[in-house]
């Protein structure tokens, strides 16, 4: 048995995902769209949408936890002006198929144009990853705090501040860097990563709840690294993107889908150099361990210490596969490389 939603006809829109009233209530099935891309007759194949986006969010306790709404993670699409989605009991699941969330719905979610004088929504495309002009000519003084990379504004890519809370949020410091993988799919160009961003950012607010975009820092698959979560890239500012966990950290969610598919070694860099820079300014090293206490996250009860590696991934504080198996293992070089950025 599925549960299927046909729309034909709909206001165009480039994003998608689903969402309910209760974030506790967990959506038992697979969810699969597809969708007709603008001024096509053909429809899209079965996409599927990941369902298990909680872990993704503000730590238990926290007014923004509190407001937030059930939601899977958010799928590109491109632009398209028509969608069919089902959700389909998982195999393993008894019959009848349980109910599903209160409140459902999809959202469509249309990323818009910049707001006009956003100068910088065409990055330009970054440098080759091994390129050795990309490491420093002498190592960096102590502190060790890497070279600042460039960094594509929120006003660059085009985010309207009037969509988020006007307050900043802030923890006392940056520990360690949680590495996440959107989950919004590869179909995507780096001069399309702007929109991504700005469908995430409406998704992340408008759709589920949240205070503004979870993430602190975005990367595409050319190595860009974006700003995300407003208050000062060079501050500790409180994220909502590894849940339990966002308590002197930094989130940084590379633009796509990277358990099947490997990520660009662009951005593999991309993620060396920024953390070679912000953990910097933090007295980090990218190849320590740390310690951080546990808000409460489903894999350590809260309260308790976990230690991790300063640059980890996202499994490393919560049961989710997420930044997905090939970037999870691309890691340890991030790591090696990002120390190398320092001067360590």
């Amino acid at each position: 048995r599925d549960s299927s939603l046909l729309r034909p006809e709909v206001t165009p829109f480039s994003l998608l995902g689903v969402v309910w009233a209760d974030p506790a209530s967990e959506l038992l099935g697979t969810v699969q769209v597809r969708t007709r891309p603008i001024g096509a007759t053909r429809w899209t194949g079965w996409q599927s949408v990941e369902t298990h986006h909680h872990e993704h969010g503000a730590d238990p306790g926290t007014a923004e936890h509190r407001a937030a709404r059930g939601a899977t993670a958010p799928l590109w699409v491109g632009p398209s002006d028509g969608v069919e989605v089902r959700v389909r009991p998982r195999a393993a699941e008894p019959f009848p198929a349980p109910s599903l969330p209160h409140g459902l719905r999809l959202e469509l979610v249309d990323p818009g144009r910049p707001p006009a004088g956003s100068a910088a929504a065409r990055p330009e495309p970054a440098r080759a990853p091994d390129a050795p002009a990309a490491i420093p000519a002498a190592p960096a003084a102590k502190p060790y705090i890497g070279p600042r990379p460039k960094i594509v504004t929120r006003q660059g890519w085009g985010a309207s501040e009037s969509l988020r809370e006007k307050g900043f949020a802030y923890t006392k410091t940056v520990k360690a860097a949680f590495v996440h993988h959107s989950a919004t799919g590869n179909n995507y160009s780096c001069k399309q990563a702007p929109s991504v961003l700005r469908g995430i950012y409406r998704y992340h607010v408008v759709s589920s709840g949240w205070r503004d975009i979870g993430y602190n820092f975005a990367v595409d698959k050319c190595g860009n690294i974006y700003e995300g979560r407003a208050g000062g890239v060079t501050k500790a500012v409180r994220g909502a993107h590894t849940l339990g966990f966002n308590t002197n950290s930094m989130g940084i969610a590379v633009l796509g889908s990277y358990s099947r598919s490997t990520p660009p070694a662009a951005a593999v860099t991309g993620i060396a150099k920024l953390t070679a820079w912000k953990l910097g300014l933090f007295q980090g090293n990218p190849k320590g361990r740390v310690t951080l206490v546990s808000g409460g996250s489903g894999k350590y009860a809260k309260g308790r210490k976990v230690t991790f590696n300063v640059i980890s991934g996202h499994r490393d504080g919560f049961n989710t596969d997420c930044p997905g198996a090939r970037l999870y293992g691309k890691l340890g070089g991030a790591r090696t490389a990002a120390a190398g950025y320092q001067g360590r």
